[in-house]
């Protein structure tokens, strides 16, 4: 079976509220390929990799949270830019991607995913007076140390978290997924005891180890590859379309 592109993109759009959040990219289409779609292939970032892969396994539409033309970069079409963009041009791949809309959603969101994979139990915003931080905010249902925590996320994400192990047990608990290193002061505020991302700053050490909470930095990419994948098993059951992922290696 296969549906309209315009269709799949339409559904996207709509299910995410895409056109209503503010972002550091074009949220939706930014490649236009063949009219039909039968199979989505998804991954995290648009990298030359997940291409090449999309190619090999005849993908219609390439579903990623990391696509192309972020405010401030090189608008010129050379180099990997080039590259890449030919890769799906040529073979008539469209390019779909989202950024915040899918970080936010309250369904398939990579922090929201995130959650359900950590045994998290979602109690609302990290910091409800600002729209701009998509983290959250929630508990374990038991009490347990930082470091039992941190070898949960290193089985769950098959990564060795790195952990800034703080006093005492950990119950309630901040995240925001990819590089939200930089809303640790408002999960201190919220009163955590331990705060999760994926990257962390050098300042990010100083802010846990003297507030007294845990801190775990866990991977950009394995914090997010979870968000996409249930996008596109939405999308997929939606229109009765087939949807692979692929987890293209990405240490950091």
């Amino acid at each position: 079976m296969a549906i309209a592109l315009t269709t799949l993109v339409e559904e996207a759009e709509r299910y995410l509220h895409a056109a209503s959040i503010k972002d550091y990219c074009p949220n939706g289409l930014q490649v236009e390929g063949r009219p039909q779609v039968r199979r989505i292939v998804s991954g995290v970032t648009a990298s030359q990799a997940l291409l090449d892969a999309a190619v090999e396994l005849e993908a219609d539409v390439l579903l990623v949270h990391h696509g192309y033309f972020w405010k401030g970069e090189n608008p010129c079409v050379v180099g990997i830019k080039q590259r890449r963009l030919k890769t799906l041009l040529v073979n008539d791949i469209s390019l779909l991607a989202y950024h915040l809309p899918l970080d936010l959603h309250p369904e398939v969101g990579n922090n929201v995913q995130l959650a359900r994979q950590l045994d998290l139990i979602v109690e609302g915003p990290l910091d409800a007076h600002d729209p701009s931080c998509v983290g959250l905010i929630g508990c374990l249902a038991e009490p347990m140390s930082s470091r039992d925590f941190a070898r949960r996320v290193h089985e769950v994400l098959g990564r060795e978290p790195l952990l800034v192990e703080g006093p005492g047990l950990i119950q309630r608990v901040g995240w925001c997924t990819g590089g939200g290193q930089g809303y640790i002061e408002q999960a201190i505020a919220a009163g955590v005891d331990l705060y999760l991302t994926g990257e962390a700053s050098e300042q990010t050490f100083h802010s846990a180890q003297e507030n007294g909470i845990s801190f775990i930095a866990a991977g950009h990419h394995a914090t997010e590859r979870y968000g996409v994948q249930a996008l596109g098993d939405y999308l997929a059951r939606r229109f009765a379309i087939e949807h692979l992922f692929i987890d293209c290696p990405n240490p950091i």
